[in-house]
């Protein structure tokens, strides 16, 4: 599992407005650390929603333009990851990591 790779994660049970159900995810965290960890940090993805940086960046996800949810970031175990559906461009990746760092104040 490495940074910038597509998983389907089951999300659920989820509380009040956390993003929930089966979907893909941007895995985030650094690649040495999810080989080490039963975790990894991921950003759920969404068709419905509109890209509107920094909270919400554009990105494409098995050959369609999906909406990566950056404030809707948060560690999952690796149980809940399904099956990998793909890896972000570099470009993505570069503009998720942008909008990371806004919504992280980093």
């Amino acid at each position: 599992m490495k940074r910038g790779d597509i998983y389907w994660v089951n999300l659920d049970p989820t509380k009040g407005s956390e993003i929930k159900k089966l979907r893909p995810c941007i895995i985030v965290s650094a690649t040495p650390i999810n080989k080490a960890r039963h975790t990894v940090v991921v950003i759920p993805l969404s068709t419905a929603a509109t890209a509107r940086p920094p909270l919400v960046i554009g990105v494409t996800c098995l050959e369609k333009e999906v909406a990566a949810i950056c404030d809707q970031i948060r560690a999952v175990d690796k149980s809940r990851l399904t099956q990998k559906a793909g890896q972000l461009s570099s470009a993505d990746l570069f503009a998720l990591e942008k909008g990371l760092k806004q919504v992280l104040s980093l």
